[in-house]
């Protein structure tokens, strides 16, 4: 196939592409039954709404489901039947605080492994028209980009969990010694809940703050601390959580228990900065061994080079 065939194909792929998107963002650009009718009906009981009736996002996730819907929905589920671990990751959706089920994530998870492909199958595109005879290599290295892809997203979820961890460990001692205080200062429980989440912000902040929607609601504040302890995947905030609702339960002084927390968070944070200065002791010496001693030795011997250099005849 010469050049001008290759141009060809491109461009009405490229053409059929770009009607496609074009008919499809006419019909999403219409309103919405649900955004005409919805606004009028929003104090009635919620019953029977299906999810199809929810208003139409503005993320380029749901874009792409509005266009390409049916096939990134098969693909999803695709996924899901070859991967699974739905628990698992609706877990992790929790603990990174995302607000997604994980139908959606699988489908980001699938627009993740088709730009994979995309580009994989760009590089194919630009090596067939140097070496023709690659086409089966290319094809492999497609697939396994769009299976990279995939495992990828999977991946930055895992990372963005971690990453919500470690801000709730560094802002715990903080919070937790302003709910000491309150309480020390003659607060119930719940109202100094109440006053440190509406003067802080942050992971533990949110958290905290569904728990004072929860007690508010009129479940009891050891529940609703015992479900943030079952759901959270730190071991340090379950037991935080869970000397809370044993405080409330049992009438211990809630203060003294709170401010133990924090010191013992502290401290976890003290053997935990240690331990990892100990694992990277090697990478540690690096700069010191190729940098600072190679720069030292110069400026030791570099004189007296120069001086010998004078002195010889």
């Amino acid at each position: 196939m010469t050049l001008a065939w290759w141009g060809a194909a491109l461009g009405a792929v490229l053409a059929a592409g770009l009607l496609l998107v074009l008919s499809r963002l006419r019909v999403i650009g219409r309103p919405q039954l649900a955004v005409r009718v919805l606004p009028y009906v929003r104090d009635l009981p919620q019953v029977g709404r299906t999810p199809g009736l929810r208003v139409a996002s503005s993320s380029p996730t749901s874009a792409a489901a509005g266009v390409f819907g049916p096939v990134l929905r098969s693909a999803a589920d695709t996924v899901e039947r070859v991967l699974g671990g739905a628990a698992s990751v609706r877990r992790r959706l929790e603990r990174a605080d995302l607000d997604k089920t994980v139908h959606e994530l699988r489908v980001e998870q699938v627009l993740w492994g088709l730009g994979a492909f995309a580009l994989a199958a760009a590089y194919g595109v630009l090596k067939a028209l140097t070496d023709p005879g690659g086409s089966l290599t290319s094809l492999g290295l497609c697939l396994v980009a769009f299976v990279v892809g995939v495992l990828a997203r999977d991946n930055h979820l895992s990372g963005q969990a971690r990453q919500r961890e470690r801000q709730i460990l560094a802002e715990f001692p903080t919070i937790a010694e302003l709910l000491a205080l309150a309480v020390a200062a003659g607060e119930s429980p719940v109202g100094a809940l109440d006053r440190v989440v509406r003067r802080s912000g942050g992971a533990l902040s949110s958290d905290l703050a569904r728990v004072l929607a929860a007690v508010r609601t009129g479940e009891p504040v050891g529940v609703a601390f015992d479900r943030m302890a079952a759901s959270t995947g730190l071991p340090l905030v379950a037991r935080f959580a869970q000397g809370i609702a044993v405080a409330v339960e049992r009438g211990t002084p809630l203060a003294d228990v709170l401010h133990a927390q924090a010191a013992d968070v502290r401290e976890a944070g003290r053997r935990e900065l240690i331990e990892v200065a100990a694992r990277k002791e090697v990478l540690m010496m690096v700069p010191v061994v190729f940098l600072v001693l190679p720069i030292t030795v110069l400026f030791a011997f570099w004189p007296g080079v120069v001086g010998l250099h004078l002195t010889t005849p």
